[in-house]
């Protein structure tokens, strides 16, 4: 009998063992070796809403900036520069004076021609009277006709030489006056290139100083000529107001002038597809300089309540563009979208969201279909820019 209860004492214990191992401990209350369910929690991920409002459509393209005008100031007499009466890059207006060459031999040269027509003037005074006195004369038979002829013959020879004394002089007062060489065009003068006591020549090739037309100015942009019917549609629908054109810093972080539309262009470059444009901007702070490259942005036109997100929502995979939308749930769905364009950090989108949806702005590298997530706050810099570039190429089908 002793044997009897000492088997079944064992089996009762045996029987609690099993039981506790079951429920996850042992009876000495050690881990048991059972595997752990595990707990997913839900990806932090930066969100962004859906936006309704009127959007610019842009066209960029590279430009260079390009003087309204460039004159080289030359002078058109020879002599000795007395004067420079402007300093380098300095703003001039149209009639200041520029430089003073030697005037003393061309005011003696006028002042000799005066002379000459003066004493051609005397000639002609003395010859009219004489005339006066031949005439009567002629009457009684005094004076032959000969005689009258030949003084009203002299009175128009001097009066031919005096007109040819005139034409000289007016010769003499332009080539005085060139002696004061003034701005032809209002605008920042250059490097000197001629200094104080140097002979000129009209002949001579660089010039006095060259003058840049700065206000307004222009600037000189390609396309692809791709845009190049929806750019005359445009032209043909704004009128006489013209198209929009920004001009940007070639890092496109600072806008420096709006001008407008000037004129395309008469050919297409064959080599690269493109059509050249011209735009005029009136450049009040002259912030545009010739010759700098700047970014162009050519607006056609502007979408009425076109639906934006920020440049970042927008994903790349093997079927297309989509974007991540969290639903109510909490949960994320790729949703394939048309882009018309991006411009400055925001992406016009045509189809595929509506406004108020929320969507993923950044985190979406390794998110799932069904994948549960949380709004995480904007100093949170949890994903690395660079694992979100990769959605680009690794993103999940839509």
């Amino acid at each position: 009998m002793r044997r009897n209860l000492l088997l079944a004492a064992v089996g009762v214990v045996a029987g609690l063992s099993g039981s506790l191992l079951v429920l996850g401990t042992d009876v000495f209350g050690s881990a048991s070796t059972a595997v752990p369910v595990p707990v997913v929690s839900p990806a932090p991920v930066a969100e962004a809403t859906v936006t309704k409002q009127d959007v610019p459509i842009e066209l960029d393209g590279l430009g260079r900036v390009q003087a309204f005008n460039t004159v080289t100031v030359r002078t058109q007499v020879e002599g000795q520069i007395q004067r420079i009466a402007y300093d380098q890059g300095q703003t001039v207006q149209k009639g200041d004076l520029l430089v003073t060459i030697d005037p003393r031999i061309y005011q003696a040269k006028l002042e000799q021609d005066q002379a000459t027509l003066a004493r051609d003037q005397a000639h002609l005074a003395n010859a009219s009277a004489n005339l006066a006195r031949y005439k009567p004369l002629e009457h009684s038979g005094f004076a032959t006709d000969q005689q009258v002829d030949t003084q009203q013959a002299m009175i128009d020879q001097l009066q031919a030489s005096i007109k040819g004394d005139q034409a000289v002089i007016d010769q003499d007062q332009v080539e005085l006056g060139y002696t004061q060489i003034t701005a032809p065009i209002g605008g920042v003068t250059g490097f000197r290139l001629v200094d104080e006591g140097n002979v000129v020549h009209p002949t001579d090739a660089s010039g006095l100083v060259t003058i840049a037309q700065i206000q307004p100015i222009a600037v000189l942009f390609t396309l692809p000529q791709a845009a190049l019917p929806d750019i005359q549609r445009q032209m043909a629908s704004a009128g006489a107001a013209g198209l929009t054109v920004e001009a940007w810093s070639q890092d496109g972080a600072t806008r420096l002038d709006t001008g407008r539309l000037e004129t395309l262009d008469n050919t297409v470059d064959a080599a690269s597809g493109t059509i050249t444009l011209r735009a005029d901007f009136p450049n009040p702070q002259k912030l545009l300089w010739p010759g700098e490259f700047v970014q162009a942005r050519l607006v056609l036109k502007v979408q009425q309540d076109g639906l934006t997100v920020p440049a970042a929502v927008v994903q790349r995979g093997p079927n297309g563009v989509f974007a991540w939308v969290v639903r109510p749930d909490a949960t994320v769905a790729p949703q394939p979208i048309q882009v018309a364009q991006t411009v400055r950090g925001t992406a016009l989108v045509t189809s595929g969201l509506t406004a108020g949806e929320t969507v993923v702005s950044d985190g979406q590298y390794g998110l799932r279909p069904g994948d549960k997530v949380s709004a995480r706050s904007p100093a949170d810099t949890t994903d690395s820019p660079l694992m979100n570039a990769q959605t680009d190429t690794l993103g999940i089908q839509p």
